[in-house]
Formats: structure tokens, C-alpha cells, sequence
């Protein structure tokens, strides 16, 4: 069993939809992927350019727990990204960003830490993505500022061991996250 790393947003459901089409703006432009039409508990609609567990077949979350995306995304490039692209043979970077995926992502519509809570879960289906993931300070500043823009309460880098995430972003507050290990 490898690593499964990842970084969870905690976010009112209200924010939920806007999440997500926030999520769809870091997909890479252009991609093959018919548009999957999601219907959010309380009827919100979203089209994303990522698939579901139902391929993509317009999926309605009413009294669902969750709902899992597979996306591609794209990272702006730093030392630990252009490394990551160039041992993988990934395409060139587009406008100073790699795509990066799948990275899978679980919408837990009432968080494991707080019901009242909804969770972004986006977990790295790869060792060498949670490498990644754990090594690249863009990567970092991705996803804390994913959490800014749409009004979480939190973000958090997650180890997959079970002990809590190591909290990167708390309600618009820098967060304290250590230096991006150089190994």
C-alpha cells in the first residue's frame, strides 16, 4: 500500500457549488471530457469538466453522503513540480502550470470533523503524487488558496494515517505550514 496524501477544505454547504466551479477553473483548458451535470443536495446544479463513478452521467447527490470526481488539475510550476513533469514525461508546461492528475476528489456533504461542515477531499491516487503534494510549496499555495477565495473556514495537508491534518489555513489567516521537505 503506498502513500495517499492529500489536502481537505472544510467549508459551509452554502459554498459548496461555488467550490466546485472554482475547482473546475483549475482543469486544464480543452480537455476530452464531456461535462458531467451535478445536482448538489438542495438542488444547486454544477457542470464540471471531470468525471464521477458514473462515468459521466449527470449525477444527482440528494441523500448522498458523498460524491467522488476524478480530476486533472493544473499547478503552477515550481522546482518540485517541474521535477515531478520532467520524471514522468508530463507535457510541457502551459502558462507557467502543469497538469497534475488524476487527483481524485471526495465532496463529503457533512465532514467527518463537524456535520455541519462540508469537506473537499482531494487525495493523491499515487505515491509519487503524495510526494509531490508533500514536497511543492505551489501546490500548497493552490490549495490554501482555492480555500480563500471560496470562503472556507479551513484547510488542511492530510498524511491518510488517521491522526488530524496538519492545518496549513484557518479563515483567511496565513497559515504556519513547515517548509515543503526537500527529499
Amino acid at each position: 500500500m503506498g502513500l495517499s496524501y492529500g489536502y481537505d477544505i472544510f467549508l459551509r454547504p452554502r459554498r459548496v457549488a461555488g467550490a466546485l466551479t472554482a475547482v473546475a477553473g483549475l482543469a486544464p483548458p480543452n480537455r476530452d471530457v464531456p461535462p458531467l451535470d451535478v445536482t448538489l443536495p438542495g438542488g444547486e446544479r454544477v457542470v464540471l469538466p471531470f468525471t464521477s463513478g458514473f462515468g459521466s452521467e449527470p449525477v444527482d447527490c440528494s441523500g448522498r453522503d458523498t460524491l467522488e470526481l476524478d480530476t486533472s488539475l493544473m499547478f503552477p510550476v515550481d522546482d518540485a513540480v517541474r521535477a515531478y513533469a520532467e520524471s514522468y514525461g508530463l507535457p510541457p508546461e502551459r502558462n507557467g502550470r502543469v497538469q497534475i492528475g488524476y487527483v481524485y476528489l471526495t465532496v463529503r456533504f457533512a465532514s467527518f470533523l463537524d456535520p455541519g461542515y462540508t469537506a473537499l477531499e482531494f487525495w493523491a491516487p499515487t505515491s509519487g503524487i503524495s510526494r509531490l503534494f508533500e514536497r511543492s510549496a505551489s501546490i500548497r499555495e493552490t490549495f490554501t488558496g482555492l480555500a480563500a477565495a471560496v470562503g472556507a473556514e479551513c484547510c488542511q495537508f492530510d498524511v491518510g494515517d488517521g491522526s488530524p491534518g496538519e492545518v496549513c489555513w484557518v479563515s483567511g489567516e496565513a497559515g504556519f505550514p513547515p517548509s515543503p521537505s526537500p527529499s
